[in-house]
């Protein structure tokens, strides 16, 4: 368990831009090291505006795309190419303009895929892609990710992992379904604390007001199962990235003082 470090930028722009800087050198640095990278994606307005600030940075060249894995934290159960599944946000977003490796864009099935509307079945079915990438080296049933990203709700919810929910409880499987999510649509798919807590490094984004309460409840010492977020936590680093918005409620002991 890694003890959280903030950043907290002006607005949420300068916050997608610096986190997708950040982002590029992760990926760089991990590719030149071990030929390879693997990074978690995340929805929402937080995560899609990262991967828009990526898709508009010069640097985004120096990635090799065609070594990088990419998986989903979460994924709404809709038929493909819905509107609002994460990875048809991420295309529209990123992924079509960069020459990624199909192989290795590791999207969560749809409700209209070879599972049916059995979202138990896409949640087996994601967790048994997890253990066949993660390697002897992984020591356990998922990649030991370069970076996972995540959003934080409003509830501090992360992922499809919601305060006092089954799947926030879980602590064996990968890849869990989710029935009732009190956030539309309500059947999803997503991977649980155990599966978050194998990356490297876990970044948290929040941006607005509205997530100013979460992010002080969730660094407060709040347990996991009353709020997701604070159980979100890498092996190596833990970073939450905010906007000053976000920030508002949390002392200013949190941060250093030289937060852009």
């Amino acid at each position: 368990m890694s003890t959280p470090q903030l950043v907290v930028h002006h607005d949420k722009e300068l916050m997608a831009q610096a986190a997708a800087a950040r982002l590029i050198t992760k990926i760089v640095d991990a590719q030149a090291s071990r030929g390879t990278a693997s990074v978690v994606l995340t929805g929402g307005r937080n995560g899609n505006g990262l991967l828009a600030a990526l898709a508009a940075a010069p640097a985004r060249d120096a990635i090799d795309w065609g070594r990088l894995d990419l998986w989903w934290g979460d994924e709404r159960f809709l038929p493909e190419g819905d509107p609002e599944r994460n990875v048809t946000q991420a295309r529209e977003a990123l992924l079509d303009s960069v020459p990624l490796d199909p192989e290795r864009v590791h999207a969560m099935p749809a409700s209209d895929g070879p599972y049916g509307t059995d979202v138990e079945a896409a949640a087996e079915a994601y967790a048994a892609e997890l253990a066949k990438a993660a390697g002897p080296e992984n020591h356990g049933p998922v990649p030991a990710f370069d970076v996972l990203m995540l959003g934080v709700g409003p509830d501090t919810h992360v992922a499809s992992l919601f305060p006092e929910l089954p799947a926030v409880r879980e602590t064996e499987r990968t890849v869990v379904g989710v029935h009732g999510a009190p956030k539309p649509p309500p059947t999803r798919v997503t991977l649980t604390l155990p599966a978050i807590r194998a990356a490297r490094e876990v970044w948290l984004l929040a941006a607005g007001e509205d997530k100013a309460e979460a992010a002080a409840i969730a660094l407060s010492g709040a347990g996991e199962i009353q709020a997701p977020a604070a159980g979100a936590y890498g092996t190596r680093r833990t970073l939450w990235l905010l906007d000053s918005a976000a920030a508002s409620q949390l002392p200013r002991s949190l941060y250093p003082p030289a937060s852009p």
